[in-house]
């Protein structure tokens, strides 16, 4: 049957992509929220490329992001990590996401909403420290009291995630399911019922 008698079905995927022109999607939040998981998921049902700003970081400087702290200090990484997503931003569109500090800085948060939909993972406190447990590559948990640490971070951070253009729970629920979330949430967010009389190009400018 040709395309022309049967109407091609537009999926809600397919929508997203439209509407975000150049712009990528940028998950942001707390280690352990599953970030990178959820997003490389997500980049596979929007048929983008899936970018980990950490991994970025590492290739960028020739070695792990524990060495980094380890011989630079937080400061050189930040710097680093400002720069790395900036290029990624640049490249764009796709699935980017990014280490749980790399939102507390100011320029990088300009740069995600004016080249970005920024999407938090938002996970309670036990969530978050019952998946760091399983690692012990996380140069900030390098303390005597990681769970201290954990709230401590929660506390300086959440209010400033708060300022990502969508939130959604992180929870211990299949993957799938926050990904269909973070699917739906999405599509209201750039193709609502505004969206229907606009071109995609309007519908982009409307939304940065």
């Amino acid at each position: 049957m040709s395309d022309a008698a049967s109407p091609a079905q537009v999926s809600p995927e397919a929508d997203i992509v439209s509407a975000l022109g150049a712009r990528s999607i940028v998950l942001v939040g707390m280690m352990g929220v599953g970030k990178s998981t959820i997003g490389r998921r997500m980049a596979i049902r929007l048929k983008l490329p899936f970018v980990d700003a950490d991994t970025e970081i590492e290739a960028a400087a020739g070695m792990t992001i524990p060495e980094i702290f380890e011989r630079h200090g937080e400061q050189h990484f930040r710097d680093g990590e400002a720069r790395v997503i900036a290029r990624l931003l640049d490249g764009g569109p796709a699935v980017l996401a990014t280490g749980g500090g790399a939102f507390m800085r100011e320029e990088t948060r300009n740069r995600i909403a004016s080249k970005a939909v920024s999407i938090w993972l938002r996970a309670d406190h036990d969530v978050i420290m019952r998946r760091v447990r399983r690692r012990a590559d996380r140069p900030l948990l390098q303390t005597a009291d990681p769970e201290g640490t954990v709230t401590r971070l929660l506390t300086e951070r959440e209010p400033i995630y708060g300022k990502a253009d969508l939130t959604i729970a992180s929870r211990d629920v299949p993957h799938d399911r926050i990904v269909d979330e973070c699917i739906e949430t999405l599509h209201a967010h750039l193709c609502g019922q505004a969206a229907a009389s606009e071109t995609p190009a309007d519908v982009a400018s409307a939304v940065q």
